[in-house]
């Protein structure tokens, strides 16, 4: 059932009282169909932009020069697009020229999947001359026309192809994926921030284990060869069922559909094939593995153009994911302390993804590890304890104050405080730690 809004109605209604056709197009028209509620409403008409501008009161020039005028109604805008038939593709994104039809079909031939390829207004009711809705019924990603075609006209595509079935749950049709194993190379000529966006998007989808479809069609070896690394390292070790690869999607899968976690998931074990080593009794080990991993990673957002804040974040969960400070409040107040309150208690999402994605070996005892780890934490936060030189009953005027001259000296003092405080929470008062300054200046 496909119900219009109010204000898409009436953009198509004032349309069709001047003489044009106009429809509800793409992925709105989806979603409908799949009982979602669209995230944008697109229309595309007979109408020329020009034609369009004057129809209505206010619009924008967002693309005229691809057809797209944005029609505001009440500070919402809609785009609404003239029918078009796309010239040769030249860059592998812009096609050299577009030409205005007055064909809805010439224009949604022109689409890149038949679920986005469908129309649809309250006059004529559903337009689906390529069987979107047979697909959706059959949960196939299939390309309008020749699949080569619609690669070589954007090989972003390709990636889109495999994140609507991770969004959907969706199989990809058989000659639409040989298609992609044949031009995953056309992905080089894609921008790194595009390569995000769909990256990202099949991340936080509901089947983010489509990352094996990014693999098995080529498209990591394009845009992150690190991954095919890692599905080519064995992990012979009782620790671990998977090869680096299998285990790193099956991470990706135990944790909470959040970029910044599912991205550190995918990455956490990215330097485990360079760390490699196997003892004498045939057995893997993985020395060093979290640290180098922290910069390779921060190596791989970078390329892929994500922004600094979420590359502090993925880097820090990479670093430490591994790490297990003694079931004790002291070890686990200088853990916090050394990685960062900010990171909890987020962190320990990653250390239990990390774990069940392995072997059931000692996987109980690792699992109450994570808890009593967590436990000691929300112990810790309750009673408020001192974590960071920030929170210490002392600053570096107050040092000054006491005559520590202004320099190294006063960050060398206040990371002994703290570090005294981490020790001794109850420590954490004027008194006690000036007392405590006067000992170890006094040496």
């Amino acid at each position: 059932m496909i119900v219009l809004p109010e204000k898409v109605k009436y953009i198509i209604e004032t349309l069709e009282e001047n003489g044009y056709e106009a429809y509800a197009v793409g992925g709105c028209v989806r979603d409908c169909i799949l009982g979602r509620t669209p995230m944008d409403w697109d229309i595309t008409t007979s109408a020329l932009p020009e034609q369009v501008k004057k129809v209505f009161h206010r619009t924008i020039d967002t693309g005229i020069e691809h057809g797209t005028v944005t029609v505001m109604l009440q500070k919402e805008g809609f785009e609404v697009t003239t029918y078009r038939v796309d010239g040769d593709y030249e860059d592998g994104r812009h096609p050299k020229e577009v030409t205005f039809t007055a064909s809805l079909i010439e224009d949604l031939k022109r689409r890149d999947f038949t679920i986005n390829a469908m129309a649809y207004n309250e006059r004529v009711g559903l337009v689906d001359e390529f069987d979107g809705r047979g697909d959706i019924e059959r949960k196939l990603i299939k390309c309008v026309g020749n699949a080569k075609e619609r690669f070589s006209e954007d090989a972003l595509r390709m990636m889109r192809a495999v994140r609507f079935a991770a969004q959907l749950g969706f199989e990809i049709d058989e000659d639409t994926k040989n298609a992609i194993k044949n031009m995953a190379d056309g992905l080089r000529r894609v921008s790194a921030e595009r390569i995000q966006v769909e990256l990202t998007k099949l991340l936080v989808s509901d089947h983010p284990e489509e990352l094996r479809t990014l693999y098995e069609t080529g498209l990591t070896k394009v845009m992150l060869p690190e991954f095919d690394l890692l599905m080519e390292t064995e992990q012979n070790t009782p620790h671990h069922c998977y090869n680096v690869g299998e285990h790193t999607i099956h991470a990706v899968c135990k944790i909470r559909a959040e970029k910044i976690l599912r991205l550190s998931m995918l990455l956490h074990d990215i330097s485990k094939p360079e760390c490699r080593t196997t003892d004498c009794d045939g057995r893997d080990h993985f020395k060093g593995h979290p640290a180098k991993g922290a910069k390779k990673a921060e190596e791989i957002l970078r390329r892929l153009k994500y922004d600094n804040d979420t590359i502090k974040k993925v880097t820090r969960y990479v670093k430490y994911h591994d790490d297990k400070p003694n079931a004790d409040k002291i070890s686990v107040r200088r853990t916090i302390s050394r990685i960062g309150e900010e990171y909890y208690p987020d962190i320990f999402e990653v250390f239990l993804a990390d774990r069940l994605a392995q072997s059931e070996y000692k996987r109980k005892e690792k699992l109450k590890y994570v808890e009593e780890y967590k436990k000691i934490y929300e112990e810790i936060m309750r009673e408020n304890d001192c974590l960071k030189i920030s929170d210490l009953a002392l600053n570096g005027n107050d040092l000054m104050g006491l005559g520590i001259q202004k320099g190294p000296k006063i960050g060398e003092t206040l990371k002994k405080l703290l570090d005294y405080v981490l020790e001794n929470p109850k420590k954490n008062t004027r008194e006690e730690l000036v007392d405590y300054m006067n000992t170890f200046l006094g040496e």
